[in-house]
């Protein structure tokens, strides 16, 4: 078999050149950013320099910006540490049924200690509303979480709109937002959404697993999630990950630089799904994705972990929904109200700006030969 042929960048993404170039520029220049001679001074200088790039395509100053291990850690430090630090005005929270695992999975958690959740359930299209937040909003509400696009529909929730509602309600409330699926992939920088707390991860855009970042904007104050050395302004210790950090802000540097690369993903999304309805009648499309990168379709009578183990035999990659499902029903699907067989029949596609018309085609034809030759069998 050749190349595979990918379409589940919304799961990871290939380490782009310049990643992995600046990654082992870092391996080379070991030195501890936190030791006081000039072979440490150099790695602290680096260090500072990548944060700088990290934090100007947030939108944000560099002493907002705190490097974590991925999106999880992020999301996990905003939610407990947020809710911890506003828990005298109440124990309530504010999330959506559709949100990752890793903030479903600590809500669940808090819950067990307490705390009062409140999960907003989308439309047909997997949005949700300001007027739904305002709704929920409550004497008591410590804390709102909502992620900017959706990793399974690609659906953009309405982020900015939502914080303005939260604050003229009551600004002591904090608002977290899960932005993994967002950053540098959907115009404009994730600080100016107004949210307190942004989790990042640096996978998804071309560096290597195990780096992210937790934008904290100012006067926000959490409580350290580790503590020791005082590294990441007190609230991370630990000797910093200085190859995966100069990875990441290289990642971050070059997506920059591609100043047509959210109009090339969608376009070949479009091309993608066009296609898709032509040669295959029998699907359906749960979602477009209002993000350029993420859609989501059903072969109703089918069952798509079926269907995705059949194109993988062919080289094509696709999921039936997030990755860290690991093969069980997607949750935001459901939530979604969609019929059982389109529920059976889901399937994720994602991509990147380097996806081509010919991994489009092949994909089409192989589902148009999936649909020829299991239709009958699962109907």
């Amino acid at each position: 078999m050749g190349q595979p042929i990918y379409f589940d960048y919304a799961a990871t993404t290939p380490v782009r050149p310049e990643a992995r170039e600046a990654l082992l520029r870092a391996l080379d220049g070991f030195g501890n950013p936190s030791s006081r001679y000039g072979f440490g001074r150099e790695a602290a200088l680096r260090v500072k320099a990548d944060r700088e790039t990290v934090a100007a395509a947030l939108g944000c100053a560099p002493g907002e910006v705190i490097f974590t291990s991925c999106g999880t850690e992020g999301d996990n430090w905003a939610l407990r540490r947020g809710a911890e630090r506003n828990r005298r005005r109440g124990r309530h929270i504010v999330t959506t049924a559709i949100e990752h695992a890793a903030v479903l999975e600590t809500c669940k958690d808090l819950e067990g200690e307490g705390w009062e959740i409140t999960r907003l359930k989308p439309d047909r299209g997997g949005r949700i509303t300001p007027e739904q937040v305002r709704a929920a909003l409550r004497p008591d509400t410590a804390l709102v979480s909502m992620m900017l696009v959706n990793n399974e529909t690609g659906a953009v929730l309405p982020v900015a709109d939502c914080v303005k509602a939260v604050k003229a309600y009551d600004p002591a409330i904090l608002f977290h937002c899960d932005g993994v699926q967002g950053f540098l992939k959907v115009p404009g920088p994730l600080a100016r959404l107004g949210a307190d707390l942004v989790a990042v991860s640096g996978h998804k855009l071309g560096a290597p697993k195990g780096i992210g970042a937790l934008y904290v904007k100012k006067g926000v104050r959490l409580r350290p999630l580790l503590t020791g050395g005082g590294q990441e302004d007190g609230l991370r210790s630990g000797t910093e990950a200085t190859a995966q950090i100069a990875a990441f802000a290289a990642a971050v540097e070059a997506a920059g630089r591609d100043q047509t690369r959210l109009e090339r993903t969608a376009a070949i999304k479009g091309y993608t799904l066009e296609q898709l309805k032509k040669a295959v009648p029998r699907v359906e499309v749960i979602s477009a994705g209002d993000a350029p990168h993420i859609c989501a379709i059903s072969l109703p009578g089918y069952k798509s972990e079926v269907v995705v183990r059949v194109l993988g035999d062919r080289g094509i990659c696709v999921s039936s929904g997030s990755a860290c499902h690991r093969g069980k029903p997607s949750h935001v699907f459901a939530t979604m109200g969609l019929p059982k067989p389109w529920l059976d029949g889901a399937v994720r596609l994602s991509f990147s700006p380097e996806s081509t018309r010919a991994e489009a085609d092949a994909l089409v034809s192989a589902l148009k030969d999936a649909a020829d030759t299991l239709f009958t069998t699962l109907s």
